[in-house]
């Protein structure tokens, strides 16, 4: 996900894909200690995406 898409999307559907990039996450990371994973470049995929995530809703936060 581009940081174009994620400064279109409101706060809240930032907030709805942060929790759920979050959960992949966290079952890639259970995967990949079990053995079990077939792509660990999405591990890095996905932290990038929830940084670009943080850092949206950071500079929407500081502009209030």
């Amino acid at each position: 996900m581009k940081v174009n898409e994620i400064r279109e999307m409101t706060t809240e559907e930032i907030n709805t894909k942060l929790f759920e990039a979050k959960q992949e996450l966290f079952n890639l990371r259970f995967q990949q200690a079990t053995g079990n994973l077939e792509k660990p470049s999405r591990i890095r995929d996905l932290r990038h995406t929830v940084a670009r995530m943080k850092t949206v809703l950071k500079e929407r936060e500081s502009n209030e």
